[in-house]
């Protein structure tokens, strides 16, 4: 029996170059049961807003990715996208990223596991986080980037000789692409500017017609004093129950986003991105995505009439057109 442990303990270190003393192959690597977190912090505007990205990755194989995006300190909005497949299909390339973050020389992430805590305002912070459940530890480590880069368009170039911070991002792009692919569509605010979040319903105090009903001060005006109609129209809104919000009008306009009139409840809208679009020299317009998000398929909602919006704080930018997409969502346990 002593021979055939000790046959046993070799090939363990010769082939996978694990530890003996913390049990046999397959349940050896920290995190083989636990997740993997990679997360992705990005300053905006000369970090007056943000958008944040947090990849979680369980050990059987279920991922999720959450998103959001905020403007001087406010959330504008948030978002959820899912494993679209059965989770264990994803189980196999979790073990793959495992081993190249622990094991693979060209690739592990150093020991012991170390922070940096700010980035600044013009590169992004990357960190990766490896839970083990049996022995209820983490690791972290966290390095920034050479640029306010999201998840979709992180790069290892620009770091020599940092060779910690190539690691780390290494590890989070590889985490990325056995998840989400290359599929860009699966990123909420990928290119948006910040957006603050004043207001999200489905019962205005008036009716709202499907568009964006923007409030901005001219750009030859007194920029300290708030646009023509804006008093006006919150008190028809909030019947007269509230005051307006306090908003710089020098560097922001307010973007009220409807869908309409819907007959069943349920329906909601999203800004999702604010876009700036031009040429070469100059940027001639400000493009609104919205996102209405419709009850699945099977999904009873009750009838009743309502009148989705969002209104929002934005950057203070050129002319504006939207666009409306539909987003279906699964029905409420």
């Amino acid at each position: 029996m002593k021979a055939i442990t000790l046959s046993l303990t070799i090939v363990c270190v010769v082939i996978t170059g694990c530890d003996p003393s913390l049990g046999p192959p397959g349940l050896l690597r920290f995190g083989s049961d636990g997740e993997v977190r990679v997360t992705v912090e990005v300053p905006l505007q000369g970090g007056v807003g943000w958008i944040q990205q947090v990849l979680n990755w369980n050990s059987d194989g279920a991922w999720k990715l959450y998103e959001e995006i905020g403007y001087d300190s406010v959330l504008g909005d948030d978002n959820i996208f899912r494993n679209p497949g059965l989770p264990y299909l994803y189980a196999a390339n979790y073990s793959s990223l495992l081993h190249l973050a622990i094991d693979n020389e060209g690739t592990r992430l150093w020991e012991p596991p170390d922070q940096i805590d700010d980035c600044g305002i013009g590169r992004s912070r990357v960190s990766i986080l490896i839970r083990d459940n049996r022995e209820d530890k983490e690791k972290e480590w966290a390095r920034c980037a050479a640029n306010a880069n999201p998840l979709a368009n992180l790069s290892t170039e620009g770091f020599e000789p940092d060779d910690g911070a190539a690691r780390v991002i290494q590890i989070a792009l590889r985490a990325r692409d056995f998840t989400l692919g290359d599929d860009f569509d699966r990123y909420a605010y990928t290119g948006s500017l910040p957006f603050a979040t004043i207001e999200r319903g489905t019962q205005p105090g008036e009716e709202l017609n499907e568009g964006v009903l923007v409030f901005r001060t001219p750009d030859d005006g007194n920029e300290t004093d708030e646009p023509d109609g804006w008093s006006q129209w919150w008190q028809a809104h909030t019947g007269g129950e509230r005051r307006p919000p306090e908003i710089d009008w020098a560097r922001k306009m307010v973007v009220v986003a409807a869908l309409g009139r819907r007959d069943f409840t349920g329906h909601t809208v999203e800004v999702r991105r604010v876009l700036l679009v031009g040429n070469e020299t100059q940027v001639i317009r400000t493009k609104i995505e919205m996102v209405e998000r419709i009850p699945g398929d099977y999904c009873t909602p009750a009838r009743r009439n309502s009148w989705p919006y969002h209104i929002v704080a934005i950057p203070k930018g050129p002319q504006e057109e939207y666009s409306l997409v539909a987003e279906r969502i699964p029905c409420e346990a």
